[in-house]
């Protein structure tokens, strides 16, 4: 399952992989690993990229019960 939140989150900020990877401090691979969830990104990761996508921890990293849905 990936992580369409984040996906999502970015291209409304017209940042590609790239672009907030060099905004966070992380390479391209890690956005796209994060992405694909094969990747648990630190909390201060979480962070940077909730401030750079102007997110809170919940709209990007929550993952909603089955029974939420």
């Amino acid at each position: 399952m990936k992580n369409n939140k984040l996906k999502v989150a970015r291209a409304e900020c017209n940042f590609s992989q790239e672009e907030l990877a060099n905004i966070v401090g992380v390479t391209r691979q890690t956005i796209g690993l994060i992405e694909n969830r094969n990747y648990n990104p630190t909390l201060n990761l979480c962070i940077a990229i909730c401030k750079a996508t102007n997110k809170t921890l919940d709209d990007l990293f929550w993952e909603e019960d089955e029974d939420e849905k």
